[in-house]
């Protein structure tokens, strides 16, 4: 009997103590929530289902709330002013970034363009030069990013610039190198049409400039004396006879003009009456002599090279432009050079052919152009710039190349609406014009206004809202509740009661 009574009491005793110890545990838990908690909302921290964000509370929301964010992290906002849990500082009051709308709820009409040409673009209704009517392009379908407002004196600290959207004429100069070359259509060469050897040379130089009709060499050869031979004797009995004997006279005479034998020296045997063992060859015109291949009482065949002429009061030069100034360029246009060597002197000349090949190594097109030379200050083989007035077919939209950003995927362009506010445009560009400008194919209408100065902070800025926009939760939130004054039963609620047992160790635990 006594140990069954002591065998109770102990089992009480160890019941008191792990009773004991549950209380503990639950109270150090109780604590260290609370303590938590605490020390949170004294850093401003708020849980983000309390979070309102304007244009993200659906349809149903009435009232906006003033959210307060982080200068330097801006994806912590609250509903209440307090400090930054990362670095402490101050919150500031968020503004809002949702766009003002129509008062009826339209869609916003950027501009109108042709339906068959989307880049036939007009700021206003009406018909395009097909006769159609225009369509709109809304605004919405235009935004490349997310739209943002700029305090007038923040913009005014960014140093932010606009221009207007002109439409005028599309002008473009290209700008590149090239070299002077022979007008091959004033180059010829000179070679004797009978075997023979050289007497004396006239012009025993290259680059000597010879005159038509001058003497350039004198030849000796068995076939020229035959002709002469057979040319006096048709003379002498034309003279005798006349008649038919003057059919054989111009025949013999033409026969000495084929073997380039000059009117004059016909003349001068006809004065002697006897034949010349050399017989003297001229110019056929005027040109500087650019290849010489005789030497005296050298032999030479029929139809060997002995001298090339060319006339260089008209040269060609050949250019250089790639591939995508193709288009732009054709026969007639105006061309300008300048030479290095005569600084502040300009040559004017014009567009002459369009080669219809590609060079293979360089991957350029050739052009040729012509230059009247009537100084010969135009060298053969000389290096010179060039620039070619190009002009675009009709009128286009232009704006400043500065406007534009550049991804590399995408042309983007800030538009400003007013007030502050700014909108990012993908665009289609087109060629590069004078002035540091550029055409616009899609994406903008005349007369709207886009930034020229400061856009990139405006890219940043807009780039930081859409992913501040992307961490937000969508849809309506939650109406504010009781804070996390949740009481602490409310809180423990269930825990007090242990798991239930069929353990009689636990049957008094309650």
């Amino acid at each position: 009997m006594e140990n069954e009574k002591e065998k109770n009491a102990l089992n009480r005793e160890h019941r008191v103590s792990v009773k004991t110890l549950w209380t503990t545990v639950i109270v150090a838990a109780v604590v260290s929530v609370v303590l938590a908690w605490a020390g949170l909302r004294l850093f401003g921290y708020h849980a983000p289902h309390r979070v309102s964000l304007e244009g993200a509370s659906g349809e149903g929301a009435s009232e906006e709330t003033q959210l307060w964010t982080c200068g330097m992290h801006p994806w912590i906002i609250t509903e209440e002013p307090g400090l930054c849990p990362i670095c402490g500082m101050e919150l500031v009051p968020k503004k809002s970034d949702a766009a003002p709308q129509a008062a009826s709820g339209e869609r916003s009409i950027a501009y109108w363009r042709a339906p068959m040409d989307p880049m036939e673009i007009y700021d206003a209704p009406g018909k395009s030069k097909m006769g159609m009517d225009l369509v709109p392009v809304y605004e919405d379908e235009l935004v490349g990013g997310v739209d943002i407002r700029i305090d007038p004196v923040v913009e005014q600290n960014m140093g932010i610039r606009t221009t207007r959207v002109e439409k005028g004429s599309l002008v473009h100069t290209i700008r590149t190198y090239g070299h002077i070359t022979y007008d091959e259509t004033r180059t010829a060469q000179v070679a004797p049409k009978v075997d023979g050897w050289f007497g004396r040379l006239y012009v025993d130089f290259t680059g000597e400039i010879v005159e038509a009709g001058q003497p350039l060499y004198e030849i000796y050869s068995p076939q020229l004396l035959a002709a002469q031979e057979e040319y006096l004797t048709a003379f002498r009995n034309a003279r005798r006879m006349g008649g038919a004997s003057r059919e054989l006279l111009a025949s013999a005479r033409r026969r000495l003009s084929y073997f380039d034998v000059a009117e004059t020296e016909i003349q001068a045997i006809e004065s002697a009456g006897e034949v010349k063992k050399f017989v003297m060859i001229r110019s056929p015109f005027k040109g500087v002599v650019t290849h010489k291949n005789a030497l005296e009482g050298g032999f030479v065949k029929a139809g060997t090279t002995v001298y090339t002429v060319a006339d260089l009061t008209r040269v060609w030069v050949e250019a250089h432009i790639f591939e995508y100034e193709l288009e732009w360029v054709a026969e007639g246009q105006e061309a300008v050079m300048t030479l290095p060597y005569r600084p502040g002197k300009t040559y004017r000349g014009k567009v002459a052919y369009v080669y219809p090949y590609l060079q293979r190594k360089t991957r350029d097109v050739v052009i040729r152009l012509e230059f009247p030379n009537p100084d010969l200050d135009l060298k053969p083989e000389m290096y010179a710039d060039v620039r070619i007035k190009t002009s675009g077919k009709g009128e286009g939209l232009i704006i400043p190349n500065e406007s534009v950003i550049r991804s590399g995927e995408r042309n983007v362009v800030f538009v400003a609406k007013g007030d502050g506010r700014f909108i990012p445009r993908e665009t289609v560009l087109g060629m590069s014009l004078d002035g540091d400008r550029i055409q616009v194919l899609t994406g903008l209408a005349a007369n709207e206004t886009v930034v020229t100065s400061g856009q990139f902070m405006l890219d940043s800025e807009s780039k930081l809202k859409e992913a501040v926009r992307k961490m937000m939760p969508r849809g309506k939130p939650s109406a504010p509740s009781e804070p996390e004054s949740k009481g602490d039963a409310d809180f423990f609620e269930g825990m007090e009661t242990p798991p239930a047992s069929d353990d009689p160790f636990f049957e008094d635990m309650e």
